[in-house]
């Protein structure tokens, strides 16, 4: 709910209504969590309009889209898991897992994925029996709070304590900062400083790093079925994704097909080196840092800024690069519908321009690759500095979790120690839960002799 009082006062009104939810049974946990899931499913038209209203940023058809399918995912993936309770009983380690709430979760949230995040994070506190308090980015503080009160009205069914979902509704770097000194455990969705602000606070924190999804072509693939792919992915919600495709790494003997692919796919390709900077020079300021007003904006409006005639209907900008790295400031995360395109004459060298873009931004997240080559998957696993590897899929729309992949779902990616991470997978309930083991003699088990222990 959205109420105008102190830090401390929103905190300790969550610490009681955790109290109250710490008895309820798993059934009435996942009823309550299904609820949170269809209220955005139901609204996802409206909370689209609404977000791209407010933040100026994105694509209302691929919010809606978003809004549907993570509520579905989300939902479909928490519906059958234990978190109240024993969870687990491992008969041959005799440990039986008993799940424990943590208490008040405080979630910073971006105004890149204004709906989503929240809803995500609520899912997750509440399976795992926790109150949660949103921090909303202020651009998004209209559309994230009128997300909290669709759900809290439509839980009101359930007798629910009071305050078990609120909201920052005047949201401030003071106040948020107050809030994950407060609060037990911190998941932050967003820029660095804000991830870094939340490793800072003294309390157990998860965070996400940059994205920076380098997209290797192998050789052996159908490049009329990865191109559409890729542009999709990179167009998706106007480029704002973490998880969207940032550079293409492609054969130098297939460089002229994937291009014409990519092409017949709606990208527009800069031909020329003046157009080339002028792209720079929108996109990024002296110091590399990302021009707030191209962010989300689509490939035309780009361009339109660049002074390059590209033409409404299409979706991505495709620009070659002949660098990598901090070579060129091409290679960093653009968080609009523009990508990289650069050649490679060997595997080896694919992985070895990903892995200096990865080095200047986006290490530790992703790296998305069209291969059939299972020995080339391995060494891309093996070298790869990413905490996913995506195969043959759309990154942006699948990275955090599908219906076809095994991936969890969410809309929270960490990026281990690489990404300054306290997780290297996707985040999920099970990380809003404590454990207690109960550990049992082990039936027949005895110290073996030391010859079995050192031989």
């Amino acid at each position: 709910m959205m109420i105008d009082i102190s830090i401390s006062e929103l905190v300790n009104n969550a610490r009681l209504a955790q109290k109250e939810i710490e008895n309820f049974t798993q059934e009435q946990i996942d009823a309550v969590v299904k609820v949170v899931a269809k209220t955005i499913f139901d609204n996802a038209e409206a909370l689209a309009k609404m977000a791209v209203e407010e933040t100026g940023m994105g694509v209302y058809e691929h919010k809606v889209a978003k809004n549907t399918g993570k509520a579905r995912i989300i939902w479909n993936s928490l519906k059958s898991k234990k978190s109240v309770g024993v969870i687990e009983e491992d008969l041959e380690s005799g440990i039986i897992k008993v799940a424990k709430p943590m208490g008040v979760i405080g979630a910073l949230t971006p105004c890149t994925n204004p709906i989503v995040t929240p809803m995500c994070n609520i899912m997750f506190a509440l399976k795992g029996r926790n109150a949660i308090i949103i921090a909303p980015h202020p651009r998004a503080k209209k559309c994230a709070s009128y997300t909290l009160e669709l759900i809290n009205e439509n839980l009101k069914k359930f007798n629910l304590p009071k305050n078990l979902i609120q909201t920052i509704s005047e949201p401030s770097v003071e106040l948020t900062n107050e809030l994950m000194k407060s609060v037990d455990v911190i998941v932050a969705t967003g820029g660095m400083g804000m991830v870094k602000a939340a490793y800072s606070s003294g309390k157990p924190s998860y965070g996400v790093g940059a994205g920076n999804v380098q997209c290797i072509i192998d050789r052996d693939v159908n490049f009329a079925e990865a191109a559409p792919k890729i542009i999709t992915g990179r167009a998706f919600d106007n480029g704002i994704i973490c998880s969207g495709e940032q550079m293409v790494i492609v054969h130098n003997d297939d460089y002229d097909n994937v291009v014409n692919e990519l092409v017949k796919n709606k990208a527009y390709f800069v031909n020329n080196e003046d157009d080339k900077n002028r792209l720079k020079k929108v996109l990024f300021d002296k110091d590399g840092v990302m021009n707030r007003e191209a962010v989300g904006k689509s490939a035309a409006a780009i361009g339109k800024l660049a002074g390059i005639g590209v033409p409404d209907d299409v979706s991505v900008i495709l620009v070659p690069v002949d660098a990598r790295g901090k070579e060129d400031v091409l290679c960093k995360e653009k968080m609009c519908p523009v990508i990289g395109i650069v050649k490679y004459k060997s595997f080896e060298e694919a992985l070895d321009i990903a892995e200096a873009n990865l080095e200047y931004e986006g290490k530790g997240h992703s790296v998305a690759i069209h291969s059939n080559n299972k020995d080339n998957l391995i060494k891309a696993g093996e070298r790869l500095p990413v905490s996913r590897l995506l195969v043959n899929q759309i990154c942006a729309t699948m990275n955090g979790g599908s219906f076809v992949n095994g991936l969890a779902a969410t809309t929270t990616l960490g990026c281990g120690s690489w990404g300054n991470n306290s997780i290297s997978e996707n985040l999920d309930y099970k990380h809003f839960i404590n454990i207690t083991r109960i550990a049992s003699v082990i039936d027949g088990a005895t110290q073996p002799p030391d010859d079995v222990i050192w031989g």
